[in-house]
């Protein structure tokens, strides 16, 4: 899907830890959620029904708007087969599509070589935050990282330079384990890594950004999606964005933790989602929001531990808003060692975001055909 005047963008928004599935889209009707959750639950007089049997999480008041309008896909019970518990590996899986082995290129940097296979702009993607996420690494991809944008355009050229190197650096430091340390450097010399040069034609953004949207200063995604307005307002050609939010690993204290992160998430989405309609550079934009994995069906006390099956949302004026896929039974028998059951492969979302979205070819992206989901408007 994309308009005639303007190519499509894709805003990609990870949920870091291993978001809790029960309390964000929750089955208030089903009594075996509130057997298994006593202690941090959410009752009927709380939540945001958005039909006979679902609910959203009480912070979510933002998301369920946008709901309401139609424009947000729940995707049920995403995953794949014989699930991790690890983050690390759970997010490697995700980040490259590449589940029985360790992968060594991000499809979303596939995809962008298919996207800008002359890697004509150094902008094509960009990450907002620090690092650089596997997802979009692959070699003659150009990509560009960027934590702060306004104070990124102030710094001085040599200030620049030490940003890429430390920015570099924690790149190698975080892949060398899994990958090793001489892929690694291959990789910083063969993508637009070591020529993170796009990032410097990032800082006219904030200049020509001009919107009645106050995003919240102490919501650090709020922050970033600030910056993703800002850079696809200026109208570089960035084809896509990534950002993410961490902090849903939430093995204790989640009656406090979980909440408070679905209510950042939900207003800086509504925020972001304000400000790109307002300027008229919405009908062009899908949003994806995911995490490595759910989290156990009976809690531990405190919180809950780490699961499989989770829940993933595309956002945008060119999506089929609503349902789709059934809620896992989360009836004991119908678990698999205590966790939800994938029922939808992750990579059938990427496949319906590459081939109906992007109008790219996505087999060679997630190494196979899978099933595709109706959730982007033709």
């Amino acid at each position: 899907m994309t308009t005639k005047e303007k190519d499509p963008v894709l805003v990609v928004v990870q949920l870091s830890g291993g978001n809790d599935y029960l309390n964000t889209v929750i089955p208030y009707n089903d009594p075996t959620y509130y057997d298994n959750r006593p202690t941090i639950r959410y009752d009927q007089d709380e939540i945001l029904p958005v039909d006979k049997d679902l609910a959203f999480n009480p912070q979510m008041g933002a998301l369920k708007d946008i709901y309401d309008q139609g424009d947000l896909a729940v995707i049920h019970g995403v995953g794949w087969e014989e699930s991790t518990r690890s983050h690390f590996r759970a997010m490697d899986i995700w980040h490259t599509a590449e589940p029985d082995k360790v992968g060594m290129e991000g499809w979303l940097g596939r995809a962008i070589r298919q996207l800008d296979p002359e890697s004509e702009n150094p902008v094509t993607a960009v990450n907002v935050g620090y690092g650089l996420p596997r997802a979009l690494v692959a070699p003659n991809a150009s990509v560009a990282s960027v934590a702060d944008l306004e104070a990124y355009g102030m710094l001085s050229s040599v200030e620049q330079k030490q940003k890429r190197e430390d920015l570099l650096k924690r790149f190698a430091n975080m892949y060398a384990p899994a990958i090793g340390s001489s892929q690694v450097m291959d990789y910083i010399g063969q993508t637009g890594l070591d020529a993170l040069k796009g990032a410097d034609m990032l800082k006219v953004a904030p200049g020509n950004y001009d919107s009645d949207i106050e995003y919240d200063s102490a919501n650090p995604l709020a922050q970033k999606l600030r910056d993703v307005s800002r850079i696809h307002l200026a109208g570089l050609g960035t084809r896509i964005f990534y950002t993410e939010h961490g902090g849903f690993d939430t093995h204790a204290s989640q009656a406090s933790n979980h909440p408070k992160l679905w209510n950042e998430v939900s207003t800086a989405i509504g925020d972001f989602w304000q400000d790109i309609k307002e300027h008229n550079a919405d009908e062009n934009v899908v949003m994806f929001v995911f995490s490595e994995f759910g989290r156990r069906v009976k809690e531990n006390g405190s919180g809950t531990d780490h699961g499989a099956g989770g829940v993933a949302m595309a956002i945008g004026s060119g999506i089929n808003g609503g349902m789709h896929g059934e809620y896992p039974e989360i009836r004991a028998e119908a678990l698999v060692e205590g966790d939800l059951a994938p029922s939808i492969d992750f990579r059938s979302t990427y496949s319906t975001l590459l081939e109906d979205f992007f109008n790219i070819d996505g087999e060679p992206i997630v190494n196979g055909q899978f099933e595709k989901l109706p959730i982007i408007s033709k």
